[in-house]
């Protein structure tokens, strides 16, 4: 029993961790979202070698989206706050929704995710519907967590339009 609820603390704690992931990012609060990363947080979104196989190796092989670390990131969130990102304005509006989160805590603390998600990209009066699963490595830190590693894997990856951090 005493495990049972113990994995029922962990899955509450890591689902409302992702709710509040895509929350900042809905509300464009991109400090806060930053911060949910480690320094040395991977963010990758591979792309599709075939019908039934993504690419593996973000080194040697074509990714949609490739960050080594958060650096990348806060790159491109400088780019999206001064306009330096023309593909990007205007800003659209968004809307994350995340399901079937299922954390697995591993031995040394830290804790696998996978959990699916869709997402709406709203912007000069058209919508655009991404969705896939993503999987996540976090790491225990004080009284929360950090994301180390986010891999997010875009199902529908016909892409007609801009693919940017805050579309998936």
């Amino acid at each position: 029993m005493e495990t049972m609820m113990r994995e029922s603390s962990i899955k509450e704690q890591i689902e409302a961790f992702l709710f509040r992931e895509a929350e900042y990012l809905d509300d464009r609060k991109w400090d806060e979202w930053l911060e949910l990363f480690d320094p040395e947080a991977e963010y990758w979104i591979p792309s599709w070698d075939s019908e039934y196989e993504y690419t593996k190796n973000p080194n040697n092989e074509v990714s949609l989206m490739y960050y080594r670390d958060r650096s990348g990131l806060e790159d491109r969130i400088f780019r999206l706050r001064t306009g330096r990102s023309s593909a990007s304005i205007p800003l659209p509006r968004t809307c994350h929704l995340v399901s079937n989160v299922r954390p697995t805590l591993n031995e040394d603390g830290t804790c696998s995710v996978r959990a699916n998600f869709t997402s709406y990209v709203f912007r000069r009066n058209t919508t655009q519907n991404f969705f896939g699963y993503y999987e996540y490595l976090l790491i225990p830190q004080e009284n929360d967590w950090r994301i180390k590693k986010k891999k997010i894997i875009l199902i529908n990856d016909y892409i007609d339009t801009v693919l940017d951090i805050y579309s998936v």
